[in-house]
């Protein structure tokens, strides 16, 4: 699980509480990684456990106030181990993939269609969404290796998202003007 990963990374990027994490997991780590709230304080509580972070001493002892951590050496050297780790690539696992291989069972029916032009939707959304982040990184570009990492991780979801336009236009207009239904087979 990569999970405990992505925590350390945006703990490295900026120590952070774990409401900000959760935020920030919602503006920017979430496109490729989701993590729900209480995963994240769940996770928190093991790297904490693990020597791996650690809670920022307060300036003042109050009841309630939210702890902002921090990644201890132990955590850094973790994450450097992960990173060099070799990972086969995962198989795409898309429940509208395996729903558009049963039309082959089934026919294609006005639902279907309407839920592919749902997700054209959703992914064109996406899409607009990431090139408007790389508007404004552009503007702000500083030039540096970080800078350059995310930079690759942008393009690589303008790529992805693209595919998905482009894949589901093509899916839309061959199942939209397909007649083949078992009805139509001779079935």
């Amino acid at each position: 699980m990569s999970l405990p990963h992505a925590i350390l990374t945006a703990l490295l990027e900026k120590p952070s509480s774990g409401l900000e994490l959760t935020r920030r997991f919602d503006r920017s780590i979430g496109y490729f990684w989701s993590a729900t709230h209480q995963q994240i304080y769940r996770e928190l509580g093991k790297l904490e456990k693990a020597g791996h972070i650690r809670a920022l001493p307060a300036d003042s002892p109050t009841r309630g106030q939210k702890k902002e951590y921090e990644v201890l050496a132990p955590g850094r050297e973790e994450l450097e181990r992960w990173v060099g780790e070799q990972e086969e690539p995962r198989a795409l696992r898309d429940p509208l993939m395996l729903r558009l291989r049963a039309t082959g069972v089934v026919g294609v029916g006005e639902d279907l269609l309407a839920e592919l032009r749902r997700h054209r939707a959703l992914h064109a959304a996406r899409l607009a969404e990431y090139r408007e982040f790389q508007r404004r990184d552009a503007a702000r570009d500083h030039g540096t290796e970080r800078d350059l990492v995310q930079g690759l991780v942008l393009q690589g979801g303008v790529d992805i998202e693209r595919f998905w336009v482009d894949w589901l236009d093509r899916a839309i207009a061959d199942l939209a003007g397909s007649e083949h239904t078992p009805a139509s087979q001779g079935g």
